[in-house]
């Protein structure tokens, strides 16, 4: 591994942590991409009668897990994080640590689905990520990814106005770590160089931030998914 693919892993265990990520999960919009994407996963199985087999990539400690149970999937919580591991098996779920700048922990074709929930634009090589979700799953199954989105409404604007996107801003607390931002249509090209084949993206909200506070619009986001805030992909393999 480079040096400064380490220091990408390295500074996002630091800046992602047990208690931090877990506030997140209680904010609406968070909620919303993530209904989005285990919605897209419920009904990928809803004629299959067996329990599908689902990873979790960068689960923290366990949350969304129990939402996937609640939808009739196995999940299996992985994460780098010795201490959200720890949570995740107290809360009786099935854990591996992962560590996804690396080939992930399964067997070929051994996985009927995965969800990768804002995890790909904190990775060196994203490409290695889809191409081994590709591998670990069966034929058929499906991988649902959602991630910030480069190309959002008012990042339009701004850049067009001669100023960065949000999602490249290097001094942001936490933002400085997405190292990849991705378009719908970049992140498909990827997904389809990978061996998959995507959806058309579904978003939580379209936004747009003032000094006063944020205004945010599903309506607009069902519609115009590509402008949205964040981006959520399905692909089968």
């Amino acid at each position: 591994m480079s040096r400064i693919h380490a220091q990408a892993v390295e500074a996002n265990v630091a800046g992602y942590q047990h208690d931090e990520v877990a506030g997140y999960l209680g904010h609406a919009y968070h909620r919303r991409r993530l209904e989005l994407a285990i919605g897209s996963l419920a009904r990928h199985f809803a004629a299959d009668r067996r329990v599908p087999l689902v990873a979790d990539l960068g689960a923290n400690d366990g949350q969304v897990c129990t939402w996937l149970t609640g939808r009739g999937m196995r999940p299996i919580a992985c994460d780098i994080v010795p201490h959200a591991r720890r949570v995740a098996k107290e809360r009786g779920l099935l854990t591996v640590g992962l560590d996804a700048s690396r080939p992930l922990p399964f067997g070929t074709a051994s996985l009927d689905g995965i969800l990768a929930g804002e995890i790909i634009e904190h990775l060196y090589d994203p490409g290695l990520l889809l191409r081994e979700c590709a591998r670990v799953l069966r034929p058929g199954g499906i991988v649902v990814l959602t991630t910030p989105n480069l190309a959002g409404a008012q990042d339009r604007l701004r850049f067009l106005a001669g100023h960065s996107p949000r999602q490249v801003d290097p001094f942001h607390e936490y933002l400085s770590v997405h190292i990849r931002p991705f378009t719908y249509g970049m992140l498909a090209t990827g997904l389809r160089l990978a061996g998959l084949t995507p959806s058309r993206p579904l978003s939580n909200y379209v936004v747009w931030r003032t000094r006063f506070g944020e205004l945010s619009s599903g309506w607009a986001a069902r519609l115009w998914p590509t402008l949205g805030g964040s981006l959520v992909v399905a692909a089968v393999r």
